[in-house]
């Protein structure tokens, strides 16, 4: 069943490491660089995350001064296509050239407040949030092009240093929790 999520209470990314698919351990701060940064949750047996993976591995191209990050803080216990395998070969499928960090303990999660993948969060170069929602106005099946649009106008609005209010709520699956 879809997720929508509620406005997140933080507003600078949270100073986190977490290991990559390769297991080496990566800081947010360092990966963003000093750099707009778009953070977010994904998984890879989520329709939802399956309905944008393609375009948001073309915005990425596109955008490629912006700092992109990948997070999976499913169980994988019970999700096991969400593991590093199943990842890794979203990540080819997607063309994801960017990190792809596992939040095996859902701690970052937490501190995020995300509840939904996929769940976007663009931040500032000094790491103020600018905007955390849906990537657009698609939705899987539906008859709407899938543009990145929200995504796409909260990175500008970080570009120029304005404030950005448009956008909607993510929707997606819920994060699978840990029992």
């Amino acid at each position: 069943m879809p997720v929508q999520s509620a406005h997140n209470e933080i507003s600078y990314a949270p100073a986190v490491s977490l290991p990559d698919l390769q297991g080496v351990t990566q800081s947010l701060a360092q990966l963003s660089d000093g750099a707009i940064s778009v953070v977010f949750f994904s998984c890879n047996h989520c329709p939802y995350v399956q309905w944008i993976e393609q375009e948001v591995g073309r915005l990425a191209h596109e955008l490629s001064s912006v700092s992109w990050i990948a997070i999976c803080s499913n169980d994988t216990n019970n999700y096991p296509e969400d593991g590093i395998a199943g990842l890794l070969d979203q990540r080819h499928r997607a063309q994801w050239n960017f990190p792809y960090l596992i939040d095996s303990d859902q701690n970052v999660a937490h501190q995020f407040g995300a509840v939904c993948t996929p769940d976007f969060f663009v931040f500032a170069p000094d790491s103020t949030l600018i905007y955390r929602g849906a990537f657009d106005s698609s939705r899987p099946n539906s008859d709407t092009v899938i543009t990145g649009e929200y995504l796409r106008a909260a990175v500008e609005c970080a570009a120029q240093g304005t404030t950005f209010t448009g956008g909607a709520p993510s929707l997606g699956c819920g994060i699978k929790w840990s029992e």
